[in-house]
């Protein structure tokens, strides 16, 4: 009966169902409503809710400092970021994040004289470079071009760059306003390090490594009787169905507002004004040369490149183009940056994290976007004494999943060649502390690979013939000579 299900409806379906693009303006306009209506739909409540959760480990410690050392307007940024959110899931289907570009906020925070303006400049030449190359269509030659080994390697080295700040998070006090840390933490207190080890356990417990291989070998083992393997079958989709990072940010929020109870009296109600910054001719030179340079190779290998190989791992059935993610990057960044908001793009890491706590569709980041847009409308940059007594920790914690949820996925070299080339770049990536380092040396080595392979015939063929030219060259000088 099933077979016969599948061989009858189909072809009515396809005789009765004209294309779309034959239809009148109408049908299109429809068919875009129910796209987006599919794109923004739950896969599954609790998992979309608790994966939105899974990037707040990389953007509220940026966000915060930002705020704190130069004075960000975090009521502008939450409402913008939010929007981001929300139309990049509505376009995308997919737990697309919405970050802070890392190396101009670690320029603004390390440099006294890199202030808003400067930083506002840089996240808009950084965009505009990005729209061009994805209105071009450069970015997406750039995407076929590019080995998968050097991809791999680039999101190693995010991933564990996310899992050692994440561990520096967890082990040590944080001064965000001058990004260091201020000391050891201590073991017990309401942001300590049994508090975070707590949360990374109760993190394993729920969600494990992601894969589901332990069932797979009680269902085929056939040790156990059926009902037992039920009965923990069913135990086992009870704890996997627990939100762990939404209940972990709850506990996060509780454990802030008991800290510092003062604070929830220092909230203001009401939206910040949103200003025009005004960016002076220094601001845009010093923009472009200390933070533009250095963020380019990092938004365009992590921001654009990996994302698209990381969403087509993840979401195979999903079809976008490198072309598309450079241009809402530059689109985003292009408004918001005008009026203050910080800089943004897309990250692996992000994707990689809302994935890893449950984030199946663009519903998730639509309700992690609405929650920002809501609470600076609400509260404004007055939220920022809230997040300031956030356990650090705590957030930590969720870095650290989300880290090693994008390190993972360069498991799946295939030889030794490739997994030599994603290593090199990992390496380089990281004590260089530059993807663009990384990705030079990286192409470097595999073309060396590439041209070591050529065959024995070939070679000598190359060599004969470079021979020749010398004699042919030599001879012909001593007959003018």
């Amino acid at each position: 009966m099933e077979s016969q299900s599948h061989q009858y409806p189909l072809p009515q379906t396809t005789q009765t169902l004209p294309p779309a693009t034959s239809g009148p303006p109408s049908s299109s306009f429809l068919a875009t409503v129910e796209k987006l209506k599919n794109n923004l739909a739950f896969r599954s409540k609790w998992a979309e809710l608790n994966g939105a959760m899974g990037d707040l480990g990389t953007y509220i410690p940026i966000v915060l400092a930002m705020t704190l050392s130069k004075n960000l307007d975090l009521g502008t940024t939450l409402i913008f970021n939010g929007a981001y959110n929300i139309v990049t899931g509505a376009i995308y289907g997919v737990p697309m994040p919405v970050q802070p570009m890392k190396s101009i906020a670690a320029v603004a925070i390390s440099n006294p004289n890199f202030g808003v303006p400067e930083a506002m400049a840089a996240g808009i030449l950084t965009a505009a470079i990005l729209f061009v190359l994805g209105v071009t269509g450069l970015m997406q030659f750039v995407y076929k071009l590019i080995p998968l080994s050097i991809v791999r390697g680039i999101q190693l080295a995010q991933g564990l760059s996310f899992a050692m700040t994440a561990v520096k998070y967890i082990r040590n006090e944080q001064n965000f306003a001058k990004s260091k840390a201020s000391g050891e933490r201590h073991w017990l207190g309401l942001d300590g390090l049994v508090l975070a080890l707590i949360c990374a356990c109760f993190i394993i417990l729920v969600n494990g490594s992601g894969d589901d291989e332990n069932e797979e070998r009680e269902t085929n083992g056939g040790v156990d009787d059926q009902e037992s393997v039920g009965k923990r079958k069913r135990l086992r989709q009870i704890v996997a169905s627990l939100p762990s990072a939404f209940i972990i940010f709850l506990l996060g929020v509780v454990l802030a507002i008991i800290r510092g109870p003062k604070v929830v009296k220092l909230l203001r109600f009401g939206p910040s004004s949103i200003k025009v910054v005004k960016i002076s001719k220094s601001a845009w030179k010093e923009g472009f040369l200390k933070g533009t340079i250095p963020q380019l190779p990092l938004s365009v290998l992590n921001s654009v490149i990996a994302v698209c190989k990381l969403s087509s791992d993840l979401f195979p059935e999903k079809d976008f183009t490198a072309t598309s993610v450079s241009m809402t990057v530059g689109a985003m960044n292009l408004v918001g940056c005008w009026f203050g908001a910080m800089p943004c793009c897309h990250g692996a890491g992000g994707l990689a994290g809302q994935y890893k706590f449950g984030g199946r569709s663009g519903g998730c980041v639509a309700l992690l976007g609405a929650a920002k847009l809501g609470l600076g409308l609400v509260f404004g940059t007055s939220l920022v004494k809230v997040l300031g007594q956030f356990p650090v920790g705590v957030l930590g914690v969720l870095l650290l999943f989300a880290g090693l949820e994008l390190a993972m996925c360069s498991r799946d070299m295939g030889s030794k060649e490739e997994s030599f080339v994603m290593i090199l770049c990992t390496a380089v990536s990281l004590v260089g502390s530059s993807a663009g380092l990384g990705f030079v040396c990286g192409i470097v080595a595999h073309l060396l690979l590439r041209l070591r392979k050529l065959d024995q015939y070939q070679s000598c063929s190359m060599v004969a013939a470079a021979a020749a030219v010398v004699v042919d060259w030599r001879r012909r000088r001593w007959r003018w000579g």
